[in-house]
C-alpha cells in the first residue's frame, strides 16, 4: 500500500518544516511520498522546499513558473501522484495530519472517497460563517449535485478516483463540485479546522467571490434558466403595467405627467438587462477561455 500526500502551497515557507513532521508522525511505518506543489511562491518556499528534500527523500515538489491558483496546483498535484490512494490537504496545519489515520482506515474498508466537512469554532468571524452558509445555500439550489455545507479541499482518494480527474479538460476547476459529481463510493468526516500555524490566509473577498461563481457556473445553467424566467416576469409586469396607464389616460384622465414612472420602469429593465448579459458573459467567457487550450499550469522546476 503506498500513499501519496499532495499539499499545495503558496508563500508557506514557515509552515513546510511543522506539516513535513507531523505527516512522518502519523503515517510511521506506512510507505508514503509527500508531494508539495509551489503555486508561485514569493518568499523563501522553493528553498526551503530543496532543503527538505535533501533531508527527506519521501518529500518531492513541484514549482510552477507563476501563480495559477489553488485548485491547479491540486490538479497538478493529482496528476503527479502514483500512489494507490492519494490525500489532498492544505499545509498550513488547519487540515489536522491526525485525520490521515482514520481516513486511510475507511478506504481500506472500501470507500473510494473519504472527504471532510469543516465546522467553524465559535469564535470564527461572523462575516466568514454567514458568507459560507449562503455560498453552499445558493451552490446547492443551483446545482444538480447536492454538494455537503462546509466541504472542504481535504480529502483522499483512490487511485480510479485519481484517473479520472486527471481526464477533466476544463479551464476552471472546482473539485469541491467535482468529486461529488463523479461518484463512486463516498464517506464524509467532520472536522474542526486548527489555528493557522504560521503566514495569512491566501483568500481574499475577491478570490473567494471569484471561486463562488466558479463553483455555480461550473455546475449549473439554472442561472441562464433563472434570467430567462426573470425576463418573462418583467414582461409580463410591463404589459400589466402598460394596461393600467391606457385605463387611466382614456377613462380616469388622472394620469399626471412625470418623471418617477418613467425612470423606475427604465432602472429596473435596465439592471435586470444587465444582470441577464453578465450571466450570458460568465457562461461565454468560460468557453472562450476553454477554447484556448492552454495549459492549466506551467512547472518550472521539479524535483
Amino acid at each position: 500500500m503506498k500513499i501519496s500526500i499532495v499539499l499545495p502551497a503558496f508563500n508557506e515557507q514557515g509552515n513546510l518544516k511543522a506539516v513535513t513532521h507531523e505527516l512522518g508522525v502519523v503515517l510511521k511505518g506506512l510507505d508514503y511520498k509527500i508531494i508539495f506543489v509551489d503555486d508561485g511562491s514569493q518568499d523563501n518556499t522553493l528553498d526551503a522546499l530543496k532543503k527538505l528534500r535533501g533531508e527527506n527523500p519521501r518529500i518531492h515538489f513541484l514549482s510552477f513558473s507563476r501563480n495559477f491558483g489553488h485548485q491547479n496546483a491540486l490538479k497538478a498535484g493529482l496528476d503527479h501522484a502514483d500512489g494507490d490512494c492519494v490525500v489532498v490537504m492544505d499545509c498550513d496545519m488547519q487540515h489536522p495530519p491526525g485525520m490521515l489515520p482514520e481516513m486511510i482506515a475507511l478506504w481500506q474498508k472500501g470507500y473510494e472517497v473519504v472527504y471532510t466537512i469543516r465546522h467553524d469554532k465559535k469564535g470564527t468571524p461572523f462575516f466568514k460563517r454567514s458568507s459560507a452558509s449562503l455560498f453552499y445555500s445558493i451552490l446547492n439550489s443551483l446545482s444538480e449535485v447536492p454538494i455537503d455545507p462546509g466541504r472542504a479541499d481535504f480529502f483522499l482518494i483512490d487511485k480510479k478516483v485519481v484517473d479520472v480527474l486527471r481526464n477533466y479538460d476544463e479551464s476552471s476547476l472546482f473539485f469541491r463540485g467535482m468529486i461529488p459529481w463523479i461518484g463512486f463510493k463516498q464517506v464524509g468526516l467532520d472536522y474542526t479546522p486548527a489555528p493557522r500555524l504560521s503566514g495569512k490566509t491566501k483568500y481574499s473577498f475577491k478570490k473567494m467571490f471569484e471561486f463562488a461563481v466558479d463553483g455555480v457556473t461550473s455546475f449549473s445553467i439554472k442561472p441562464l434558466r433563472a434570467a430567462i424566467f426573470l425576463g418573462f416576469f418583467v414582461s409580463t409586469g410591463a404589459v400589466c403595467y402598460l394596461i393600467y396607464i391606457l385605463y387611466q389616460r382614456l377613462f380616469t384622465n388622472l394620469t399626471v405627467p412625470g418623471w418617477t414612472s418613467i425612470l423606475a420602469s427604465v432602472l429596473l429593465l435596465g439592471g435586470i438587462q444587465l444582470i441577464s448579459l453578465g450571466i450570458i458573459g460568465e457562461y461565454l467567457g468560460k468557453l472562450f477561455m476553454h477554447s484556448k487550450k492552454r495549459p492549466k499550469y506551467i512547472i518550472r522546476e521539479k524535483s
